[in-house]
Protein backbone atom coordinates (compact mmCIF):
# COMPACT_ATOMS: atom_id res chain seq x y z
CA UNK A 1 0.00 0.00 0.00
CA UNK A 2 1.65 3.35 -1.19
CA UNK A 3 0.79 6.37 0.93
CA UNK A 4 0.20 9.54 -1.48
CA UNK A 5 1.27 13.00 -1.08
CA UNK A 6 -0.51 15.92 -2.08
CA UNK A 7 1.64 18.67 -3.83
CA UNK A 8 0.60 22.61 -4.80
CA UNK A 9 -0.09 23.30 -8.34
CA UNK A 10 1.25 26.48 -9.27
CA UNK A 11 -1.71 28.60 -9.53
CA UNK A 12 -2.59 27.68 -6.19
CA UNK A 13 1.37 28.45 -4.69
CA UNK A 14 0.25 32.10 -6.86
CA UNK A 15 -3.08 32.50 -5.26
CA UNK A 16 -1.86 32.02 -2.05
CA UNK A 17 0.97 34.05 -1.83
CA UNK A 18 -0.90 37.05 -3.56
CA UNK A 19 -3.03 36.49 -0.49
CA UNK A 20 -0.28 36.60 1.58
CA UNK A 21 0.80 39.87 0.45
CA UNK A 22 -2.26 41.39 0.35
CA UNK A 23 -3.33 40.34 4.23
CA UNK A 24 -0.40 42.08 4.96
CA UNK A 25 -0.88 45.30 2.77
CA UNK A 26 -4.35 45.73 4.46
CA UNK A 27 -2.75 44.99 8.20
CA UNK A 28 -0.43 47.56 7.15
CA UNK A 29 -3.04 50.00 5.86
CA UNK A 30 -5.01 49.20 9.23
CA UNK A 31 -2.45 50.80 11.53
CA UNK A 32 -1.76 53.55 9.34
CA UNK A 33 -5.04 54.64 9.31
CA UNK A 34 -7.36 56.33 6.50
CA UNK A 35 -4.73 58.32 4.46
CA UNK A 36 -6.87 58.63 0.98
CA UNK A 37 -7.27 61.86 0.28
CA UNK A 38 -10.70 63.57 -0.06
CA UNK A 39 -11.53 65.09 -3.22
CA UNK A 40 -14.10 66.84 -5.21
CA UNK A 41 -16.42 64.49 -7.02
CA UNK A 42 -18.30 66.61 -9.22
CA UNK A 43 -18.62 70.24 -10.15
CA UNK A 44 -22.14 71.67 -11.31
CA UNK A 45 -20.98 74.22 -13.91
CA UNK A 46 -17.52 72.37 -15.09
CA UNK A 47 -17.18 72.94 -18.77
CA UNK A 48 -20.94 74.73 -18.78
CA UNK A 49 -21.89 78.24 -20.04
CA UNK A 50 -24.23 80.22 -17.91
CA UNK A 51 -26.19 83.28 -18.28
CA UNK A 52 -27.53 86.39 -15.77
CA UNK A 53 -29.96 83.92 -14.52
CA UNK A 54 -27.80 80.71 -13.23
CA UNK A 55 -26.67 82.09 -9.81
CA UNK A 56 -25.37 79.34 -7.79
CA UNK A 57 -22.63 76.47 -8.36
CA UNK A 58 -22.26 73.42 -6.61
CA UNK A 59 -19.37 71.02 -5.34
CA UNK A 60 -19.60 67.79 -4.34
CA UNK A 61 -16.97 65.98 -2.02
CA UNK A 62 -15.65 62.87 -1.96
CA UNK A 63 -16.13 62.82 2.52
CA UNK A 64 -17.31 65.44 4.87
CA UNK A 65 -15.35 67.90 4.99
CA UNK A 66 -14.26 70.70 7.04
CA UNK A 67 -16.15 73.94 6.14
CA UNK A 68 -14.07 76.75 7.41
CA UNK A 69 -10.99 75.06 5.37
CA UNK A 70 -13.42 74.81 2.16
CA UNK A 71 -14.34 78.22 2.36
CA UNK A 72 -11.11 79.66 3.35
CA UNK A 73 -9.26 78.04 0.65
CA UNK A 74 -11.42 78.49 -2.26
CA UNK A 75 -10.32 80.55 -4.65
CA UNK A 76 -11.89 82.09 -8.45
CA UNK A 77 -10.46 83.90 -11.19
CA UNK A 78 -11.56 86.79 -12.04
CA UNK A 79 -12.78 86.69 -8.44
CA UNK A 80 -17.11 87.05 -8.11
CA UNK A 81 -18.66 87.61 -4.44
CA UNK A 82 -20.70 84.90 -3.21
CA UNK A 83 -22.09 83.30 -0.33
CA UNK A 84 -21.77 79.35 0.91
CA UNK A 85 -23.77 77.13 2.38
CA UNK A 86 -23.73 73.28 2.93
CA UNK A 87 -25.67 70.28 2.91
CA UNK A 88 -23.54 67.14 4.41
CA UNK A 89 -20.87 66.64 1.63
CA UNK A 90 -21.95 69.41 -0.99
CA UNK A 91 -21.20 72.62 -0.81
CA UNK A 92 -23.53 75.79 -2.52
CA UNK A 93 -21.90 78.59 -3.59
CA UNK A 94 -24.46 81.44 -4.86
CA UNK A 95 -23.04 84.44 -6.16
CA UNK A 96 -24.03 88.25 -5.03
CA UNK A 97 -24.47 89.10 -8.58
CA UNK A 98 -24.32 88.18 -12.47
CA UNK A 99 -20.72 86.85 -13.62
CA UNK A 100 -19.40 89.46 -16.46
CA UNK A 101 -20.39 87.81 -20.16
CA UNK A 102 -17.89 87.06 -22.32
CA UNK A 103 -15.53 86.05 -19.64
CA UNK A 104 -14.14 82.47 -18.67
CA UNK A 105 -13.58 81.95 -15.11
CA UNK A 106 -11.31 79.39 -12.96
CA UNK A 107 -11.83 77.41 -9.86
CA UNK A 108 -9.59 76.15 -7.56
CA UNK A 109 -9.40 74.17 -4.07
CA UNK A 110 -6.25 73.20 -2.48
CA UNK A 111 -4.87 72.98 1.35
CA UNK A 112 -8.63 72.48 2.59
CA UNK A 113 -8.73 69.51 4.83
CA UNK A 114 -11.86 66.84 5.77
CA UNK A 115 -13.67 67.38 8.60
CA UNK A 116 -11.80 64.22 10.66
CA UNK A 117 -8.53 64.54 10.26
CA UNK A 118 -7.98 67.50 12.73
CA UNK A 119 -9.54 65.33 15.64
CA UNK A 120 -7.64 62.25 14.00
CA UNK A 121 -4.58 64.69 14.16
CA UNK A 122 -3.43 64.51 10.97
CA UNK A 123 -3.12 66.70 8.40
CA UNK A 124 -5.36 65.17 5.16
CA UNK A 125 -5.81 68.08 2.67
CA UNK A 126 -7.94 67.93 0.07
CA UNK A 127 -6.62 66.58 -3.86
CA UNK A 128 -6.32 69.52 -5.97
CA UNK A 129 -8.63 70.56 -7.84
CA UNK A 130 -9.06 73.02 -10.79
CA UNK A 131 -12.36 73.67 -12.81
CA UNK A 132 -13.72 75.76 -15.46
CA UNK A 133 -16.85 77.63 -16.41
CA UNK A 134 -17.65 80.31 -19.33
CA UNK A 135 -20.57 83.22 -19.35
CA UNK A 136 -23.04 83.92 -22.42
CA UNK A 137 -20.80 86.07 -24.73
CA UNK A 138 -21.87 89.63 -24.96
CA UNK A 139 -24.92 89.98 -27.16
CA UNK A 140 -26.90 92.77 -28.75
CA UNK A 141 -30.06 92.95 -31.07
CA UNK A 142 -31.34 95.73 -33.09
CA UNK A 143 -33.14 96.82 -36.09
CA UNK A 144 -31.09 97.62 -39.01
CA UNK A 145 -31.36 101.05 -40.46
CA UNK A 146 -28.28 101.32 -43.00
CA UNK A 147 -29.29 100.60 -46.76
CA UNK A 148 -28.24 96.53 -46.59
CA UNK A 149 -29.81 95.23 -43.63
CA UNK A 150 -33.04 98.12 -43.46
CA UNK A 151 -35.99 96.73 -40.80
CA UNK A 152 -34.10 93.53 -40.55
CA UNK A 153 -33.19 91.83 -36.96
CA UNK A 154 -29.61 91.89 -36.60
CA UNK A 155 -27.58 90.24 -34.00
CA UNK A 156 -23.86 91.77 -32.78
CA UNK A 157 -22.07 89.68 -30.98
CA UNK A 158 -19.57 92.11 -29.54
CA UNK A 159 -17.59 89.94 -27.79
CA UNK A 160 -16.97 88.13 -31.25
CA UNK A 161 -17.38 91.48 -33.08
CA UNK A 162 -19.45 89.71 -35.63
CA UNK A 163 -22.72 90.29 -37.20
CA UNK A 164 -25.81 87.76 -38.00
CA UNK A 165 -29.11 89.24 -40.11
CA UNK A 166 -31.65 86.77 -38.95
CA UNK A 167 -34.69 88.03 -40.87
CA UNK A 168 -35.58 87.83 -44.16
CA UNK A 169 -34.93 90.95 -47.03
CA UNK A 170 -39.59 90.87 -47.53
CA UNK A 171 -39.89 91.35 -43.99
CA UNK A 172 -39.81 95.11 -41.67
CA UNK A 173 -39.28 94.47 -38.24
CA UNK A 174 -41.62 96.41 -36.06
CA UNK A 175 -41.14 95.31 -32.09
CA UNK A 176 -39.22 91.78 -30.95
CA UNK A 177 -38.86 90.07 -27.81
CA UNK A 178 -36.09 87.56 -27.23
CA UNK A 179 -36.25 84.18 -25.39
CA UNK A 180 -34.83 83.60 -22.07
CA UNK A 181 -32.74 80.84 -23.07
CA UNK A 182 -31.26 83.21 -26.03
CA UNK A 183 -32.04 80.29 -29.19
CA UNK A 184 -35.13 82.17 -30.53
CA UNK A 185 -36.37 85.95 -30.86
CA UNK A 186 -40.06 86.81 -30.67
CA UNK A 187 -40.82 89.25 -33.52
CA UNK A 188 -43.76 91.35 -35.47
CA UNK A 189 -43.20 92.58 -38.72
CA UNK A 190 -44.99 93.85 -41.96
CA UNK A 191 -44.29 92.39 -45.05
CA UNK A 192 -41.76 94.92 -47.57
CA UNK A 193 -44.22 98.37 -49.31
CA UNK A 194 -46.99 97.41 -46.88
CA UNK A 195 -47.52 101.17 -44.82
CA UNK A 196 -49.92 99.99 -42.98
CA UNK A 197 -48.65 99.97 -39.27
CA UNK A 198 -51.64 97.48 -37.87
CA UNK A 199 -50.83 95.02 -40.67
CA UNK A 200 -48.17 92.78 -38.73
CA UNK A 201 -47.54 89.27 -37.88
CA UNK A 202 -46.21 87.93 -35.05
CA UNK A 203 -42.83 85.63 -36.45
CA UNK A 204 -40.22 83.64 -34.43
CA UNK A 205 -36.39 83.26 -35.32
CA UNK A 206 -33.87 81.10 -34.73
CA UNK A 207 -30.45 82.96 -33.63
CA UNK A 208 -27.91 79.65 -34.32
CA UNK A 209 -26.65 79.82 -30.62
CA UNK A 210 -27.34 77.29 -27.73
CA UNK A 211 -26.91 78.02 -23.84
CA UNK A 212 -27.19 74.01 -23.33
CA UNK A 213 -24.06 72.04 -23.63
CA UNK A 214 -25.63 69.08 -24.20
CA UNK A 215 -28.28 70.69 -27.15
CA UNK A 216 -27.78 71.06 -30.49
CA UNK A 217 -28.51 74.81 -31.63
CA UNK A 218 -30.97 75.46 -34.26
CA UNK A 219 -29.65 76.97 -37.62
CA UNK A 220 -29.52 80.55 -38.00
CA UNK A 221 -32.80 82.15 -39.40
CA UNK A 222 -35.32 79.56 -39.11
CA UNK A 223 -38.61 82.00 -39.86
CA UNK A 224 -42.10 80.65 -38.37
CA UNK A 225 -44.73 82.25 -38.25
CA UNK A 226 -46.80 82.38 -35.03
CA UNK A 227 -50.07 84.67 -35.11
CA UNK A 228 -51.44 86.43 -38.78
CA UNK A 229 -53.65 88.86 -38.85
CA UNK A 230 -56.14 87.66 -41.19
CA UNK A 231 -59.32 88.71 -38.27
CA UNK A 232 -57.26 90.80 -36.03
CA UNK A 233 -54.91 93.91 -35.91
CA UNK A 234 -52.20 92.42 -34.00
CA UNK A 235 -50.34 95.67 -31.98
CA UNK A 236 -48.24 95.91 -28.89
CA UNK A 237 -46.92 92.26 -26.94
CA UNK A 238 -44.84 90.94 -24.20
CA UNK A 239 -43.25 87.83 -23.34
CA UNK A 240 -42.99 86.67 -20.09
CA UNK A 241 -39.76 85.73 -18.57
CA UNK A 242 -39.95 82.02 -18.44
CA UNK A 243 -40.33 82.61 -22.47
CA UNK A 244 -43.60 79.88 -22.03
CA UNK A 245 -46.49 82.92 -22.74
CA UNK A 246 -47.38 85.73 -25.29
CA UNK A 247 -49.72 88.35 -23.67
CA UNK A 248 -50.92 90.76 -27.10
CA UNK A 249 -52.83 93.64 -27.51
CA UNK A 250 -55.85 92.73 -30.66
CA UNK A 251 -58.32 94.71 -32.62
CA UNK A 252 -60.73 92.98 -34.77
CA UNK A 253 -60.40 94.26 -38.22
CA UNK A 254 -64.28 94.54 -38.91
CA UNK A 255 -65.14 95.72 -35.25
CA UNK A 256 -62.83 99.21 -33.94
CA UNK A 257 -64.80 98.66 -30.61
CA UNK A 258 -63.30 94.74 -29.66
CA UNK A 259 -60.14 95.35 -28.49
CA UNK A 260 -58.69 93.60 -25.75
CA UNK A 261 -55.69 91.65 -24.19
CA UNK A 262 -55.07 87.98 -25.47
CA UNK A 263 -52.76 85.09 -24.48
CA UNK A 264 -51.42 82.18 -25.59
CA UNK A 265 -48.37 79.29 -25.21
CA UNK A 266 -45.65 79.56 -26.87
CA UNK A 267 -42.16 77.83 -27.06
CA UNK A 268 -43.80 74.15 -26.26
CA UNK A 269 -42.04 71.85 -27.69
CA UNK A 270 -43.54 69.11 -26.65
CA UNK A 271 -46.86 69.96 -27.94
CA UNK A 272 -48.19 68.47 -30.63
CA UNK A 273 -51.02 71.30 -31.05
CA UNK A 274 -50.76 74.59 -32.60
CA UNK A 275 -51.17 77.06 -29.75
CA UNK A 276 -53.93 79.40 -29.97
CA UNK A 277 -54.24 82.81 -28.73
CA UNK A 278 -57.01 83.14 -25.45
CA UNK A 279 -58.85 86.40 -24.63
CA UNK A 280 -58.29 87.62 -21.42
CA UNK A 281 -62.13 88.55 -20.37
CA UNK A 282 -61.27 91.92 -18.92
CA UNK A 283 -61.89 95.86 -19.34
CA UNK A 284 -59.32 97.26 -22.22
CA UNK A 285 -56.62 98.76 -21.31
CA UNK A 286 -53.50 100.74 -22.14
CA UNK A 287 -50.02 99.51 -21.79
CA UNK A 288 -49.09 96.12 -19.73
CA UNK A 289 -46.13 94.26 -18.26
CA UNK A 290 -45.75 90.72 -17.45
CA UNK A 291 -45.21 90.27 -13.88
CA UNK A 292 -41.59 88.45 -12.80
CA UNK A 293 -43.20 85.26 -11.89
CA UNK A 294 -45.39 84.72 -15.66
CA UNK A 295 -48.84 84.99 -13.95
CA UNK A 296 -50.08 87.77 -14.02
CA UNK A 297 -49.75 91.24 -16.40
CA UNK A 298 -49.61 94.42 -15.13
CA UNK A 299 -51.95 96.65 -17.35
CA UNK A 300 -53.31 100.74 -17.28
CA UNK A 301 -57.08 100.40 -17.04
CA UNK A 302 -59.02 103.64 -16.48
CA UNK A 303 -57.50 105.78 -13.46
CA UNK A 304 -55.02 102.95 -12.22
CA UNK A 305 -53.19 99.90 -13.01
CA UNK A 306 -54.42 96.47 -12.95
CA UNK A 307 -52.64 93.05 -12.07
CA UNK A 308 -54.31 90.43 -14.16
CA UNK A 309 -54.27 86.61 -13.57
CA UNK A 310 -53.11 85.02 -17.01
CA UNK A 311 -56.28 83.13 -17.34
CA UNK A 312 -59.47 83.52 -19.67
CA UNK A 313 -61.69 84.86 -16.79
CA UNK A 314 -59.60 87.71 -15.74
CA UNK A 315 -62.86 90.09 -14.65
CA UNK A 316 -61.63 90.65 -11.52
CA UNK A 317 -58.05 91.66 -10.98
CA UNK A 318 -55.54 90.18 -8.45
CA UNK A 319 -55.05 93.89 -7.50
CA UNK A 320 -55.67 97.10 -8.14
CA UNK A 321 -53.34 100.48 -7.64
CA UNK A 322 -55.94 103.58 -8.77
CA UNK A 323 -53.29 106.48 -7.86
CA UNK A 324 -50.90 104.51 -10.37
CA UNK A 325 -51.36 104.49 -14.47
CA UNK A 326 -48.68 102.67 -15.70
CA UNK A 327 -45.90 99.95 -14.28
CA UNK A 328 -42.34 100.86 -16.17
CA UNK A 329 -40.83 98.34 -15.08
CA UNK A 330 -40.68 94.83 -12.14
CA UNK A 331 -37.38 94.11 -9.92
CA UNK A 332 -36.40 90.14 -10.88
CA UNK A 333 -37.86 88.97 -7.73
CA UNK A 334 -41.50 90.49 -8.64
CA UNK A 335 -40.72 92.26 -4.90
CA UNK A 336 -40.68 96.13 -6.11
CA UNK A 337 -42.09 97.79 -9.25
CA UNK A 338 -41.15 101.07 -10.63
CA UNK A 339 -44.55 102.89 -11.13
CA UNK A 340 -45.75 106.50 -12.63
CA UNK A 341 -48.41 108.68 -11.09
CA UNK A 342 -49.81 111.07 -13.44
CA UNK A 343 -50.46 114.09 -11.70
CA UNK A 344 -53.59 117.13 -12.77
CA UNK A 345 -50.55 119.69 -12.99
CA UNK A 346 -49.03 117.97 -16.00
CA UNK A 347 -45.92 116.65 -14.09
CA UNK A 348 -45.22 112.69 -13.24
CA UNK A 349 -43.65 111.01 -10.62
CA UNK A 350 -42.13 108.03 -10.16
CA UNK A 351 -42.56 105.86 -7.21
CA UNK A 352 -40.88 102.38 -5.92
CA UNK A 353 -43.59 100.24 -4.99
CA UNK A 354 -42.80 97.12 -2.86
CA UNK A 355 -45.01 94.14 -2.52
CA UNK A 356 -45.38 95.04 1.08
CA UNK A 357 -47.28 97.69 0.37
CA UNK A 358 -44.56 100.86 0.76
CA UNK A 359 -44.66 103.39 -1.25
CA UNK A 360 -41.70 105.97 -1.63
CA UNK A 361 -41.41 108.76 -4.10
CA UNK A 362 -38.14 109.16 -6.53
CA UNK A 363 -38.70 111.69 -8.42
CA UNK A 364 -41.09 114.24 -9.64
CA UNK A 365 -40.71 115.70 -13.50
CA UNK A 366 -42.28 117.90 -15.87
CA UNK A 367 -40.65 116.08 -18.88
CA UNK A 368 -41.03 112.42 -19.81
CA UNK A 369 -40.68 108.96 -18.11
CA UNK A 370 -39.47 107.10 -21.16
CA UNK A 371 -38.24 103.99 -19.35
CA UNK A 372 -36.71 102.46 -16.64
CA UNK A 373 -34.66 99.12 -15.63
CA UNK A 374 -34.53 97.40 -12.31
CA UNK A 375 -29.90 96.25 -12.14
CA UNK A 376 -29.83 92.66 -11.09
CA UNK A 377 -26.56 93.47 -9.87
CA UNK A 378 -27.45 95.90 -7.36
CA UNK A 379 -30.23 98.07 -5.75
CA UNK A 380 -30.40 100.92 -8.41
CA UNK A 381 -32.73 101.79 -10.79
CA UNK A 382 -32.08 103.10 -14.51
CA UNK A 383 -34.51 105.81 -16.20
CA UNK A 384 -35.03 107.08 -19.64
CA UNK A 385 -36.35 110.63 -18.76
CA UNK A 386 -36.78 113.84 -20.00
CA UNK A 387 -36.37 117.64 -19.00
CA UNK A 388 -38.27 120.66 -20.48
CA UNK A 389 -36.13 122.66 -21.71
CA UNK A 390 -36.67 127.00 -20.88
CA UNK A 391 -37.99 129.12 -24.31
CA UNK A 392 -41.47 129.29 -25.66
CA UNK A 393 -40.70 126.06 -28.01
CA UNK A 394 -41.73 123.26 -26.66
CA UNK A 395 -38.68 121.19 -26.16
CA UNK A 396 -37.94 117.96 -24.17
CA UNK A 397 -33.74 117.00 -23.70
CA UNK A 398 -33.68 113.31 -22.97
CA UNK A 399 -31.19 112.19 -20.05
CA UNK A 400 -29.83 108.90 -18.25
CA UNK A 401 -30.07 108.68 -14.76
CA UNK A 402 -29.26 105.95 -11.95
CA UNK A 403 -30.89 106.21 -8.75
CA UNK A 404 -29.79 104.43 -5.59
CA UNK A 405 -32.89 102.87 -3.97
CA UNK A 406 -30.94 102.48 -0.86
CA UNK A 407 -29.98 106.08 -0.37
CA UNK A 408 -32.42 107.80 -2.96
CA UNK A 409 -29.59 109.45 -4.31
CA UNK A 410 -29.92 110.19 -8.38
CA UNK A 411 -26.84 110.35 -10.20
CA UNK A 412 -27.44 111.59 -13.81
CA UNK A 413 -25.06 109.57 -15.86
CA UNK A 414 -25.13 111.09 -19.87
CA UNK A 415 -27.43 114.20 -21.41
CA UNK A 416 -28.60 113.59 -24.81
CA UNK A 417 -29.13 116.18 -28.14
CA UNK A 418 -32.66 117.79 -27.16
CA UNK A 419 -33.57 117.28 -31.23
CA UNK A 420 -33.22 112.72 -30.42
CA UNK A 421 -36.35 112.47 -28.41
CA UNK A 422 -36.72 109.04 -29.84
CA UNK A 423 -34.51 107.27 -28.09
CA UNK A 424 -34.21 103.68 -26.31
CA UNK A 425 -32.17 102.38 -23.78
CA UNK A 426 -31.41 98.34 -22.49
CA UNK A 427 -29.96 97.53 -19.39
CA UNK A 428 -27.58 94.66 -20.08
CA UNK A 429 -27.88 91.01 -18.13
CA UNK A 430 -25.23 91.40 -16.03
CA UNK A 431 -25.51 95.21 -15.12
CA UNK A 432 -22.36 96.20 -16.27
CA UNK A 433 -23.55 98.34 -19.63
CA UNK A 434 -26.06 100.57 -20.95
CA UNK A 435 -27.27 100.39 -24.56
CA UNK A 436 -29.16 103.52 -26.64
CA UNK A 437 -29.76 104.40 -29.98
CA UNK A 438 -29.95 107.73 -31.23
CA UNK A 439 -32.32 108.27 -34.42
CA UNK A 440 -31.95 110.93 -36.89
CA UNK A 441 -35.25 111.52 -38.12
CA UNK A 442 -36.04 112.15 -42.23
CA UNK A 443 -37.23 115.06 -42.86
CA UNK A 444 -38.42 115.00 -46.23
CA UNK A 445 -40.28 112.25 -47.41
CA UNK A 446 -40.71 111.18 -50.86
CA UNK A 447 -43.04 108.15 -52.62
CA UNK A 448 -39.91 105.88 -53.29
CA UNK A 449 -38.39 106.20 -49.15
CA UNK A 450 -42.10 105.75 -48.58
CA UNK A 451 -42.28 102.26 -50.00
CA UNK A 452 -39.68 100.95 -47.19
CA UNK A 453 -39.89 103.53 -45.00
CA UNK A 454 -38.88 102.81 -41.35
CA UNK A 455 -40.69 104.79 -38.22
CA UNK A 456 -40.65 105.42 -34.53
CA UNK A 457 -43.63 104.43 -32.30
CA UNK A 458 -45.31 107.43 -32.44
CA UNK A 459 -44.77 107.30 -36.20
CA UNK A 460 -41.87 109.35 -37.20
CA UNK A 461 -39.61 108.85 -40.68
CA UNK A 462 -36.10 107.63 -39.60
CA UNK A 463 -33.56 108.53 -41.53
CA UNK A 464 -30.84 106.69 -39.70
CA UNK A 465 -29.49 105.88 -36.45
CA UNK A 466 -26.54 105.33 -34.38
CA UNK A 467 -25.88 102.86 -31.20
CA UNK A 468 -23.76 103.20 -28.42
CA UNK A 469 -22.85 101.76 -25.45
CA UNK A 470 -21.67 102.87 -21.74
CA UNK A 471 -20.21 100.59 -19.57
CA UNK A 472 -21.38 101.19 -16.06
CA UNK A 473 -19.35 101.72 -12.81
CA UNK A 474 -20.75 101.32 -8.84
CA UNK A 475 -22.48 104.70 -8.83
CA UNK A 476 -21.70 105.50 -5.07
CA UNK A 477 -18.20 106.35 -6.16
CA UNK A 478 -18.50 110.17 -7.75
CA UNK A 479 -15.05 109.56 -9.43
CA UNK A 480 -16.49 106.60 -11.25
CA UNK A 481 -19.43 108.12 -12.44
CA UNK A 482 -17.45 111.12 -13.99
CA UNK A 483 -15.31 108.68 -15.40
CA UNK A 484 -18.38 106.96 -17.67
CA UNK A 485 -18.06 107.80 -21.36
CA UNK A 486 -20.47 106.28 -24.30
CA UNK A 487 -18.39 104.33 -27.02
CA UNK A 488 -20.28 104.44 -30.34
CA UNK A 489 -20.44 100.57 -31.90
CA UNK A 490 -19.72 100.43 -35.71
CA UNK A 491 -23.10 99.46 -36.31
CA UNK A 492 -26.45 101.70 -37.75
CA UNK A 493 -29.99 100.31 -36.20
CA UNK A 494 -32.33 101.62 -33.56
CA UNK A 495 -34.25 99.83 -30.61
CA UNK A 496 -31.88 98.14 -29.00
CA UNK A 497 -32.05 95.01 -26.84
CA UNK A 498 -29.56 92.86 -24.78
CA UNK A 499 -29.41 89.33 -25.52
CA UNK A 500 -30.24 87.60 -21.87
Amino acid sequence: MTTSKTFFQPLDRIAIGLMLIFSLLIGLLMLQGDAVKPSVRHFSWQNQQIGADQTSFTLTFSRPMDSKSVEDNIKIDPPLAGKVSWAGRRMAYTLMSPAAYGTTYKVQLEGARDKFSEKEGKNRQIQPFTGSFRTRDRIILYIGADQQDKGRLVLYNLTQERKMVLTPKDLVVMDFKPFPNGGKILFSARKVGNQDLLSTQLYTVTTGLSTESEKQAEALGKVDLLLDNKEYQNLKFDLSPDGQTLVIQRGKKDDPGDFGLWFMSVNNENSQEKPTPKRLKSQPGGDFIITPDSKAVAVAQGQGAAILSLQPDASKPLDFLPQFGLVQAFSKDGSQAAMVKFNTDFTRELFLVTNQGVQRQLLRTKGSILGCQFDTASPTLYCLLTQLLPGELYQEQPYLVAIDLKSMQQKPLLALPPDQRNVEMSLAPDGLGLLFDQVVSQTIVTDSSQANMLTTDDGQPIATSSLWFMPLLPISDPAAVDEIKPQQLPIVGFHPRWLP
